[in-house]
């Protein structure tokens, strides 16, 4: 039994797609076909030095002017303004914030707020340059010395001979050749 070439070749063609894949995002198949999350940002950022701002007797554009519209007002609870914010990003755990206005004849009577953060920390904590990835020391331990190959031709007896506390001596090439003429 004979297969026709194009069924040949379209298999072989998805399989080094896969293959590619899977070597390329070194999580396998299964990570490239994950889909796309879209980063999600809802609200008004209030952060720390925003809150401290927030005084009562201010009036209702006032504090408009400090935290911007909020997110929640409600018919039922004309008096309170809810300020919430969420972002979900690809790679970083989801954040909410909520902080709670209460006023009184158009006028701010207290307010209720959780942990909020500075605006370093707020930007520290979205900045997406700084994913935070797993990375292996980059230097290595006593042990980890002891069990390196010993260079091409140096003897063992040398190494024995400068001690157990010192690591052996490597000579190792340059990482770009010589550039002079």
């Amino acid at each position: 039994m004979s297969f026709p070439s194009w069924r040949v070749g379209a298999t072989l063609t998805v399989a080094l797609l896969v293959a590619g894949c899977a070597s390329s995002t070194g999580g396998g198949a299964a990570a490239a076909l994950q889909p796309y999350r879209m980063e999600v940002v809802q609200g008004n950022v209030v952060t720390r030095e925003m809150l401290e701002q927030l005084r009562p007797g201010l009036t209702r554009d006032q504090v408009r002017g400090l935290f911007g519209s909020p997110l929640l007002t409600d018919i039922f609870h004309a008096d309170r303004w809810d300020y919430v914010f969420t972002i979900r990003r690809q790679g970083a755990a989801p954040q909410q914030r909520r902080v709670t206005v209460y006023f009184a004849s158009d006028r701010v009577q207290r307010h209720e707020a959780g942990e909020l953060p500075s605006e370093r920390e707020f930007v520290a904590s979205i900045d997406a340059a700084k994913v935070k990835a797993r990375t292996a020391p980059l230097e290595l331990n006593e042990t980890q010395l002891r069990a390196l190959p010993l260079p091409v031709g140096r003897p063992a007896a040398a190494v024995a001979a400068a001690g157990p506390a010192s690591a052996p001596q490597r000579v190792y090439p340059p990482l770009e050749p010589d550039a002079r003429p």
